[in-house]
């Protein structure tokens, strides 16, 4: 059996302003707005209704309706504030409905390139090269969430006019008629493998990333190693003859060499991947 796909996730045009994007965020994590609560008013009036059926005194009255007012005041308060923010943020949502992805808004297929897409993106930009701002070809920070939205925005077409296509495809196909729909299906197809394409080079980079990853690790522990390099080199001449010595410390020196060599191809190859996302960033 094969392993179950991962679905992607919420994705946020990265436009939006920070504050509008952890709305949606929020409204996401939550549910829908819970039901408003009745108003003191009319928990007033229902009260009074029950105080003139049981025939009881004004200031008996007064003094049950002050007492509902306090506790629908302080219901409101510990209640109706989340459900007022829960209405907002679902208010918010509707607002800028074109404005995010949901898992729920792609077919199978398209989730799956959108999930690859986004794990792809978080590699680079978790990645300890990009934090230590030694991929410097591209702005990964800016440029890499406009990709996944710009591809994700394509998926999501794609999968409604895919859903349209499967309701609007005779089935079955009458005789002589497969012809007459091939090029629609063959469209979406294309679509499919360009889209497929894009996001193969974006895994390319990411790929390439890790890899410089792994290095730049070494190359650091490396680094850490050659700050003791005299204490290494002292206990080899207390325990060898000189003669036996010189050629191994002069090993430590090229190995370390060779390790910032593969480091820095590592490096530039990784920017020569990112140069291929640029001319795919536009709409």
């Amino acid at each position: 059996m094969s392993p179950r796909r991962r679905p992607p996730h919420l994705l946020i045009d990265p436009s939006l302003p920070p504050t509008v994007a952890s709305a949606l965020r929020a409204a996401r994590r939550g549910h829908a707005p819970p039901p408003k609560l009745p108003s003191t008013p009319r928990v007033c009036a229902t009260l009074l209704f029950l105080l003139f059926l049981m025939g009881l005194s004004l200031t008996a009255g007064l003094i049950v309706i002050s007492i509902a007012i306090f506790l629908s005041s302080m219901s409101r308060l510990s209640g109706d504030v989340k459900g007022h923010r829960a209405w907002r943020r679902f208010r918010t949502a509707m607002r800028h409905r074109d404005r995010y992805i949901l898992p729920e808004d792609l077919d199978p297929d398209c989730g799956d390139l959108l999930r690859r897409t986004q794990e792809a993106t978080e590699t680079v930009l978790d990645s300890e090269v990009n934090k230590a701002n030694l991929l410097d070809t591209i702005d990964n920070a800016v440029t890499l969430p406009d990709q996944t939205w710009q591809i994700a925005s394509k998926l999501k077409r794609l999968s409604e006019l895919r859903a349209d296509h499967r309701r609007l495809m005779p089935d079955p196909l009458p005789p002589g008629i497969a012809d007459a729909f091939a090029p629609y299906t063959a469209a979406l197809e294309t679509a499919e493998r360009s889209l497929d394409a894009r996001i193969r080079t974006l895994e390319e980079y990411a790929g390439q990333v890790r890899r410089a990853d792994d290095v730049y690790r070494a190359h650091r522990r490396l680094q850490e190693l050659a700050e003791q390099a005299p204490r290494y080199e002292a206990l080899v001449a207390e325990t060898t003859e000189d003669a036996l010595a010189a050629p191994g410390l002069g090993q430590l020196t090229e190995q370390a060499r060779q390790v910032e060599r593969l480091f820095q191809e590592s490096i530039d190859e990784a920017r020569l991947t990112a140069r291929h996302l640029l001319p795919a960033a536009g709409p």
